[in-house]
């Protein structure tokens, strides 16, 4: 079972692998053996994180600065992988940026910049890697969506959290779960699998000191709780490695069971 879920030998790409869940996710790929390039646009800002992924997995990782909303920053990163590792295994499309607020707040800006860094940066990303999975005669593209991409939020949830789920959110990662499914019945019988994980409630640090809205969005949870950030390693490594071989087209929801009310 080591061997089925081993990554020793792949090459994978993440984007925002430095962030509150990519971050756990970069750590699952190293401990199983990957290489890992990192790509994003605030590595600086994780100085302490990164660091700790230099000294532990020095020859095993490399950082790229990337602006997923750019299509010549991602052709320069891409050309730079592929000069040096003549593949790529995997693609991990994790970067988001968007802002909290709700249809009346938010303003048009808001919801082509929500979908510039979402869904369109997953079509960029995937357009540009996907030759070079052809051309190698296979590979995983893992794209990461949201429990919103398949429910939508409970507006009573929220109260004066002002942390509202906006609609351009849950409209991106919906469109996020489509692509994916094209992907899938498009290039799956060239050996290339994508699939799509789903994160539940993962609020991040900043938001967890909201304590009333961490109790309403537990309350909602049929687990009781918040999900952990390396509670997303187990999915992400199987979506990478051989041992999820014959999965493709799937939409995963890592959720402690939001989705099933």
């Amino acid at each position: 079972m080591s061997s089925l879920f081993s990554l020793k030998g792949k090459v994978i790409v993440i984007t925002g692998g430095t962030g509150y869940l990519g971050s756990a996710m970069t750590e699952g790929f190293l401990e199983h053996g990957a290489k890992v390039y990192i790509a994003s646009r605030g590595i600086t800002e994780k100085k302490q994180f990164v660091d700790g992924l230099r000294e532990k997995y020095s020859s095993k990782i490399e950082f790229l600065k990337m602006d997923i909303t750019k299509i010549e920053s991602i052709k320069d990163g891409i050309k730079y992988i592929q000069s040096k590792e003549n593949k790529i295994d995997v693609l991990v499309n994790n970067a988001y940026y968007g802002k909290t607020g709700d249809l009346l707040t938010s303003s048009e800006q808001d919801w082509l910049d929500c979908f510039n860094g979402s869904i369109h940066a997953t079509y960029r990303m995937t357009k540009e890697v996907l030759p070079i999975m052809l051309e190698n005669g296979g590979g995983s593209i893992i794209n990461i969506a949201s429990m919103y991409g398949l429910v939508s939020p409970n507006p009573s949830i929220y109260g004066k959290s002002m942390q509202n789920n906006p609609p351009q959110y849950g409209a991106a990662k919906a469109s996020i779960c489509q692509f994916t499914r094209y992907l899938a019945g498009h290039f799956g019988n060239q050996n290339i699998r994508a699939n799509c994980i789903a994160p539940g409630p993962f609020p991040n640090e900043t938001t967890q000191k909201n304590q009333e809205f961490i109790t309403q969005l537990s309350e909602k949870n049929p687990m009781g709780r918040i999900g952990k950030p390396e509670e997303l390693k187990g999915i992400a490594v199987l979506l990478a490695s051989n041992a999820s071989s014959y999965i493709n087209g799937q939409t995963i929801s890592v959720d402690g069971g939001w989705t099933i009310w």
